[in-house]
C-alpha cells in the first residue's frame, strides 16, 4: 500500500538517505509491495519519481504530484 505523508519530525528517505523535515512530503510503502523490498520504505519525492511511485499529471491546468500511477 502507498501512503502520500507529510513528514511531522525528521524523517530519513530509504533511497537517498536525506534527511525530511517539516512539511516536506514522501511516501510510505508497507504492505505486500513492501515486503518485496524487506519491510516498510520511506522515499522522498524525488526518489519516488524516479522508482516510478509517483508522476506528474495535469488536471484542470494545473501540475500535480500523484501517488496513484497505472
Amino acid at each position: 500500500m502507498r501512503i502520500g505523508c507529510i513528514a511531522g519530525s525528521e524523517i530519513i528517505c530509504d533511497g537517498c538517505a536525506k534527511t525530511l523535515k517539516y512539511p516536506q512530503r514522501y511516501l510510505l510503502i508497507e504492505g505486500e509491495e513492501a515486503v518485496a523490498d524487506g519491510g516498510p520504505a520511506r522515499y522522498c519525492i524525488d526518489c519516488a519519481l524516479a522508482k516510478g511511485y509517483a508522476a506528474k499529471r495535469v488536471e484542470k491546468g494545473e501540475e500535480i504530484l500523484t501517488f496513484f500511477t497505472d
